[in-house]
């Protein structure tokens, strides 16, 4: 079990809180639950229960217990991208109240000693949750993890049997190692190099339409990737919604566009991809100081 870092020192508000608490690079932290964000994306504590009302005309016993115990919030380290998506995603699909911490990777809160405590490979997402295995805090870095973590701890969306367990386990990794790296690469060539690679952009744009293809066939006899919707699909679905960034035409893959479309269509995914979209509205990625924040980084003592 991973040991209990020191949060960073600009979140400090309390989870339970409403937004508004200081977060990485100056921006808010907020908190939210899978209910709440049906209103309002990010903000919110979690809700009461209700009041346990009579049955069959008899008041409840007095001594019974009507409210749950409130959890304490999931600290989510986070910047909206695919990969962050994922656990945004996650967290609202098993209803886990959760508090956003911004890591503006585009002007370099990842390389904070704080966040690099919890994440050393200095990449979000990640997560600390203090409800962790034995009730002691644990954090967990790498989105694949974090999803494993998540469908481990809630029972949801991971399987317990063995078979299924590997059937869901093989597309996270295809994903993990696959089509993210491939479609980020796409991404980076076709829209952010300096200046035309040719090379570059059929390299990463052909391996993106084998992906796709590989996905397609993957779909053509079942709704999911593993059969039934899983940590697997939550995986994949940001990525795939930027496929036209990719250099890809889903008029070829009507597969992956019937399963987007289902995917796209679920309440939670699009909470959690809305969660704190409008932190990268107004940013510029071909701004020379964007870049030399996010790219060309080399390793650091």
């Amino acid at each position: 079990m991973a040991r209990t870092p020191k949060r960073p020192s600009s979140s400090r508000t309390r989870p339970t809180r409403a937004p508004g608490g200081k977060s990485a690079r100056g921006g808010k932290s907020s908190t939210t639950t899978s209910r709440a964000a049906a209103k309002t994306t990010g903000g919110g504590a979690a809700p009461r229960a209700a009041k346990k009302t009579s049955v069959a005309g008899k008041a409840p016993r007095a001594s019974a217990r009507t409210t749950a115990p409130r959890r304490a919030p999931i600290e989510l380290f986070y910047w909206p991208t695919p990969n962050g998506w994922k656990i945004s995603i996650m967290l609202e699909e098993c209803r886990l109240p959760y508090v956003v911490r911004p890591i503006d990777i585009t002007r370099g809160a990842q390389f904070e000693p704080s966040f690099l405590a919890i994440s050393p490979n200095n990449r979000m997402p990640a997560i600390v949750d203090p409800d962790g295995p034995g009730g002691r805090p644990i954090s967990v870095f790498e989105s694949g993890a974090i999803l494993q973590y998540l469908g481990r701890k809630t029972g949801k969306l991971y399987p317990a049997d063995e078979r299924g367990r590997v059937e869901v386990e093989q597309w996270l990794m295809w994903q993990m190692g696959g089509l993210g790296p491939m479609a980020g690469q796409a991404h980076h060539f076709r829209h952010y190099a300096p200046e035309p690679v040719p090379y570059g952009i059929d390299r990463y744009t052909n391996e993106c339409h084998r992906l796709y293809g590989v996905m397609n066939r993957r779909l053509a006899d079942r709704p999911f990737l593993a059969g039934r919707y899983s940590i697997a699909d939550i995986a994949c679905v940001g990525w795939a919604s930027r496929h036209e960034r990719h250099g890809q035409d889903l008029a070829e893959f009507p597969h992956v566009r019937r399963w987007l479309e289902t995917l796209l269509a679920r309440p939670a995914v699009q909470r959690g991809l809305a969660v704190r979209a409008d932190d990268v509205a107004g940013v510029d990625m071909r701004d020379p100081a964007v870049q030399a924040v996010l790219f060309g980084q080399r390793a650091r003592g």
